[in-house]
């Protein structure tokens, strides 16, 4: 695994804006509400407010499925799905340091759009989240396409260079090689 590093208070402040304008650009592509943005019931979080279970290597961020139930709720099945997207900070410095051309903001900004379309395919019911691997491929290169669809027109610095960066994800599975 890399060695853990975290982010710095500049960069948290980077993520934060990233994690809003990622929910913004979602929210406009799929025309959600406001309430209905808060229904896809997911957070994000960095490095710093991961348990050790969810911190993976070679990945820059996952997404952890949890069942959430309010305490005077007993039955199993009132529980909703939950899901936690947790940015790898290690991973995504290394990378930034082996890729200066990327931009910090715009890669964030990436990351978190393509990791909020997978909540809301998981929500309307257009992917599984527990799914075989060879579908679990086809649904990244689904998502970096739709992805790459969002970001493409934004007028951002550096993010050209992002989508230069994923764009081996949109050729077909059996083509695609991981930055």
């Amino acid at each position: 695994m890399n060695q853990l590093r975290y982010f710095v208070p500049q960069q948290l402040e980077k993520v934060t804006r990233a994690v809003e304008m990622a929910e913004e650009l979602i929210s406009n592509y799929y025309k959600l509400s406001s309430s209905q943005l808060r229904r896809l019931n997911y957070d994000v979080k960095t490095l710093a407010d991961l348990s050790p279970e969810e911190i993976v290597s070679g990945h820059f961020a996952q997404i952890v499925k949890y069942k959430s139930k309010r305490k005077d709720v007993l039955r199993e099945t009132e529980a909703e799905d939950f899901y936690k997207i947790c940015l790898q900070d290690h991973s995504i410095l290394t990378a930034l340091e082996m890729h200066p051309d990327l931009e910090f903001l715009g890669f964030l900004l990436y990351i978190v759009c393509h990791e909020l379309i997978h909540v809301v395919r998981f929500r309307r019911f257009l992917q599984q989240f527990d799914a075989s691997a060879a579908e679990k491929m086809a649904e990244e290169q689904r998502v970096h396409a739709k992805t790459h669809e969002i970001l493409s027109n934004l007028s951002i610095d550096g993010i050209a260079g992002v989508l230069n960066f994923y764009e081996n994800w949109r050729n077909p599975p059996h083509q695609v090689e991981q930055p």
